[in-house]
């Protein structure tokens, strides 16, 4: 059976991936200090700040069995989701310090275990996001656009891009995939969107970006699974925006979901992810918005 490791799956990024990777046949286990309010699988409490143990995490005993008796074996791939998840939420040098030591203990202890694939979070705030000093060099923003951290925690994911490159360097059978994310919606998140509508300073901040949960999950699940090599990132961000103004939006969303449409995976441009890592058709790739009222209203007869 397939099976990865995924850190900080009791988060939002990370129980969506761990539900992708049921559904795809994996066998999962959560790495988090916090345990899930759902428990899709076996979760083992660990602190990544602990080089110790993040190494016997991510290479577990022969013979470890989770709750349901299962064998755990040894999973070729880990997906690094944990860490504080936004500037603001800690004080910055905390901040700072926490994502950076937990994605390098992480990092080493992928290279240490012999693991083939490291799919972890970078963020769209390595681009310069909010864009307070200085406006984005150009829009759509790709992965060529020149980095600006303007927080700690920026800026520790720009060293954690580079420290993959570098242990990738010394241990070229471990690959790594980065994701530089947007920020992320759940379901119960959309209710929201029509608010920002009025005021388009609201969400000016990282250009009315923005990624559902469900597609981050499916980018991880295709982090793993992509033929890639060496250590490389990939925009993960919605192919439309938040500024979308029509009040047929709720039936929209509904009327796509109905016709097999993919959510939307453009401020922040993701071809290079789907090109390098695949995805799916999104909706924005495959219709403009006329033709999508046309279905609309073909829809409602």
């Amino acid at each position: 059976m397939k099976s990865a490791i995924v850190t900080g799956g009791s988060g939002k990024a990370g129980k969506a991936t761990i539900c992708e990777l049921l559904a795809h046949g994996y066998q999962v286990m959560n790495v988090d200090t916090v345990a899930p309010a759902e428990q899709h699988c076996h979760f083992m409490k660990t602190d990544l700040n602990d080089l110790g143990q993040t190494v016997d995490a991510l290479r577990l005993m022969a013979g470890t069995i989770d709750r349901r008796r299962m064998a755990i074996g040894d999973p070729p791939a880990v997906i690094h989701l944990a860490g504080i998840p936004a500037p603001g939420l800690a004080p910055d040098a905390a901040i700072f310090q926490n994502n950076m030591m937990t994605t390098y203990n992480v990092f080493s202890a992928a290279v240490r275990a012999g693991l083939k694939r490291v799919v972890w979070a970078s963020s769209e705030t390595t681009y310069g996001i909010p864009f307070t000093r200085s406006p984005p060099s150009f829009a759509p923003i790709t992965e060529e656009h020149p980095l600006a951290p303007e927080s700690g925690y920026a800026l520790a994911k720009v060293l954690c891009e580079r420290a993959a490159s570098e242990m990738n360097r010394w241990n070229p059978g471990t690959i790594f995939v980065g994701l530089r994310i947007s920020n992320i919606f759940e379901q119960k998140d959309y209710a929201a969107i029509p608010s920002y509508w009025d005021d388009p300073a609201l969400r000016r901040w990282n250009l009315w970006s923005w990624v559902d949960a469900r597609d981050l999950a499916q980018a991880c699940r295709l982090g793993i699974e992509a033929d890639v090599s060496g250590a490389d990132v990939f925009t993960i961000a919605a192919a439309d925006t938040l500024r979308l103004r029509s009040m047929l939006w709720p039936k929209l969303l509904d009327l796509r979901l109905e016709r097999g449409f993919d959510r939307p995976v453009r401020r922040l441009n993701g071809d290079h992810a789907r090109s390098g890592i695949g995805d799916k058709a999104s909706l924005a790739d495959a219709l403009d918005l006329r033709t999508l009222l046309r279905e609309f209203a073909r829809a409602e007869g």
